[in-house]
């Protein structure tokens, strides 16, 4: 008799004398599998097992078309360890059953039937077939798993990012939304020269995470007004390095790696005279040539409590007079070519107005003389 875990397996019955699929309906129910489903019609046999799902066939060969043959072929597809065949039929010769192994049956039993064999046979199979099914399952819960924490862990990235990003531009007063925009220009750009997906979503992400080495240098120097002796200057170009440091540790994720090498490569200058390691041309990683381009676009175009907003038509003028400089000429040709789809993300994302005392006053709750005495503003 058989285990219990094989008795609901659907097993399909296919052969077009009455008496022989009688004979082998009543044997498999004898031999305890309750879903036995039992065709003389081929043609309705091959119909039901191409919409339904079975865990073994029972198939004889010489029938009316279509044949064993042509039903082996219409289901060449499937998976022969979930769904095994097993061929049952009165051609005997050696070219049929190879022909019939070739095609993609599990199994071939000459007729006359030894039934106690064949029972033995589809217990075998349907224990392989069953396991096989199992295994399946288990691979796809795992697939499926992996995926959602992948999903979790992409999103925590995010989170991370957006963190590490906001905590630099708070001490630089810059905007979340300038994050923001930087990112969308890098994998603007990256899609543009014809990186993969992947790693325009990789470019955007890491991006906003270009500055994170200023959270190193000294708020007096960060936010001077004026323009920086020789001394700050060295001081205040510390935080490229500063913020390799940061992102490139002994756990550093492909993620982090490109966000500590664009940290380390967004001030080199194609022709050598950026810092800090003085790099040139095809030396810089491509991802600090698209980071230089980005930060320098966003800073132009963006008003600062120090400046006005740059007009599209000079900050066009500016990167081309500095092509081949300060910047990869060939990135500012794409850049040039995709120049309005930059100012669409440039015009959706632009930093909110300032808000009035009054208005903070309103939405801290406090009257606006406590907002005043308030050193942290």
């Amino acid at each position: 008799m058989l285990p219990e875990n094989l008795k609901d397996a659907t097993v399909v019955l296919v052969d077009d004398t009455p008496a022989n699929l009688r004979l082998l309906e009543s044997s498999m129910k004898a031999f305890g599998l309750r879903k036995v489903q039992a065709f003389s019609d081929s043609a309705a046999a091959l119909l039901w097992l191409q919409n339904r799902p079975w865990d073994l066939l029972v198939l004889d060969l010489d029938m009316p078309a279509p044949n064993g043959f042509d039903i082996l072929k219409a289901l060449e597809g499937r998976n022969r360890s979930a769904m095994p065949i097993i061929i049952v039929s009165a051609l005997s010769r050696p070219e049929d059953r190879r022909k019939g192994l070739s095609l993609g049956a599990n199994d071939y039993i000459c007729k006359p039937l030894d039934l106690p064999e064949l029972l033995l046979r589809v217990r075998s199979t349907l224990e392989l077939a069953i396991a096989t099914q199992a295994l399946n399952d288990d691979r796809d819960r795992l697939e499926q798993t992996v995926h959602e924490r992948t999903a979790e862990l992409h999103n925590s990235y995010q989170s991370i990012i957006g963190m590490l990003s906001r905590a630099a531009g708070y001490r630089e007063n810059e905007t979340e939304r300038h994050v923001m925009r930087i990112g969308e220009y890098a994998s603007l750009i990256a899609r543009a020269v014809g990186l993969t997906e992947e790693q325009c979503e990789h470019m955007r992400l890491a991006m906003p995470m270009h500055d994170i080495g200023k959270i190193g240098i000294p708020e007096a120097i960060l936010k001077k007004s004026g323009p920086f002796s020789p001394e700050e200057r060295e001081i205040m170009q510390h935080h490229a390095r500063i913020g390799h440091h940061i992102l490139n540790d002994s756990a550093a994720t492909p993620l982090t790696k490109l966000a500590a090498e664009i940290a380390l490569y967004h001030h080199e200058h194609w022709d050598g005279k950026g810092y800090p390691q003085g790099l040139s041309g095809e030396d810089i990683p491509l991802s600090g040539r698209i980071a230089a381009l980005c930060d320098v676009y966003d800073a132009l175009r963006s008003a600062r409590p120090y400046k006005t907003a740059w007009s599209a038509e000079e900050t066009l003028a500016f990167f081309r007079e500095r092509s081949g400089s300060h910047f990869d000429p060939g990135l500012v040709q794409v850049f040039e070519r995709i120049f309005d789809q930059l100012e669409n993300i440039q015009n959706s994302l632009v930093d909110e107005a300032p808000k009035s005392l009054e208005e903070l006053a309103r939405i801290a709750g406090s009257p606006i003389s406590d907002i005043l005495n308030d050193r942290s503003l």
